[in-house]
């Protein structure tokens, strides 16, 4: 298993850059992540800064923002991330009107994280390539600073991305609860919920649910692959997980049991899934059944961020020598989440 935490900044590439004025408005309104809502007498004030710096002193509580830009038509089929860099101390993201990603919890049951150095991934599809798109931050202060507060804010594409052969991105089946059944390739799940992957399942209708959920999806695989080595990438995963390929488990991140309180959690949300694929279990020119068995124990949940999909081994270990090795570069990491603004 390959543990991947942060990110080098080499591996960073910048395509838009969203430092500079953003719309903004004090109070909490829904309505305010449609992108079609005007915003033309909201107040503009400077991203990254403290909103204390901005015109509005001693205020805690609700804010949001709003940010309008065109998107190139290069970044059409990239690995595309959001960095908004730290953010005091509960955000969610919102693109075109579409639920993104969060960082902490909300009230009621408030839990801030003013520390988080925000890097969310944003499906291709959540863009409007053609024309102008819409980016809504929900934000909520305690005390003290808050807002958008520093860091490097734009849309980056991740240059280490690791591209699939084989592209398993886009709508599975998705149920919550835990039956063993729905791991083989025969069971019907029909009546299931359709749900993007990756996402977190907190975006797609499932806001607050910790516990057991499954994933299920279909594919074909071409005779051409039948004596290559293959590996499934599955991403990173919040919390724990098991991967069944046709009814056979291919691979696991922690350890799942029946009883959730025996269930530890770690920092496997932040590893990269990738699972070496016995080729006996698959059905080269037929349909293939791949079920993941995911256990989420606190706050986000599901199949969040990829790649996935499936690729060639000595791909895979190219990648893997290039990006997973690296003790300078995870030190770099290390000084770029310590210190984000250092470079500018």
């Amino acid at each position: 298993m390959l543990t991947f935490k942060l990110y080098a900044a080499d591996e960073w590439q910048r395509l838009i850059d969203l430092r500079g004025h953003w719309k903004f408005e004090i109070g909490d309104n829904m309505a305010w992540a449609d992108p079609n809502f005007d915003d033309s007498k909201w107040q503009k004030i400077f991203v990254p800064s403290r909103w204390e710096d901005e015109g509005f002193p001693g205020y805690d509580g609700y804010a949001w923002y709003r940010k309008q830009f065109n998107l190139p038509a290069e970044c059409k089929g990239k690995a595309i991330f959001l960095r908004l860099g730290r953010v005091d101390d509960v955000d969610e993201v919102y693109l075109n009107g579409k639920f993104v990603a969060f960082s902490g919890q909300f009230p009621p049951e408030y839990i801030t994280d003013y520390t988080g150095e925000r890097q969310y991934f944003i499906p291709t599809d959540y863009f409007n390539l053609s024309g102008s798109n819409v980016l809504a931050v929900r934000v909520f202060d305690e005390g003290m600073a808050g807002g958008i507060i520093e860091g490097k804010i734009g849309l980056y594409e991740l240059t280490s991305y690791l591209t699939p052969d084989i592209n398993l991105n886009g709508a599975w089946k998705f149920h919550t609860g835990d039956e063993m059944e729905w791991k083989e390739a025969s069971y019907s799940d029909y009546l299931w919920q359709t749900i993007r992957v990756p996402s977190y399942w907190e975006t797609q209708g499932y806001k607050g649910y910790n516990g057991f959920g499954w994933y299920r999806t279909k594919f074909s695989i071409s005779g051409k692959y039948t004596n290559d080595k293959l590996i499934l990438l599955l991403g990173k995963i919040d919390d724990v997980d098991e991967a069944y390929l046709n009814g056979h488990r291919i691979g696991k991140t922690g350890r799942i049991y029946d009883d959730p309180g025996r269930i530890s959690i770690d920092d496997h949300y932040l590893e990269y899934r990738a699972y070496f694929i016995p080729e006996e279990y698959l059905r080269f020119g037929r349909e293939n059944v791949l079920a993941v068995r995911v256990y989420d124990g606190f706050l986000h949940g599901g199949i969040y961020q990829g790649p996935i999909g499936i690729v060639e081994q000595q791909r895979y270990l190219a990648w893997q020598k290039e990006y997973g090795k690296s003790d300078e570069k995870k030190f770099r990491n290390l000084l770029d989440f310590l210190f984000p603004d250092r470079n500018n």
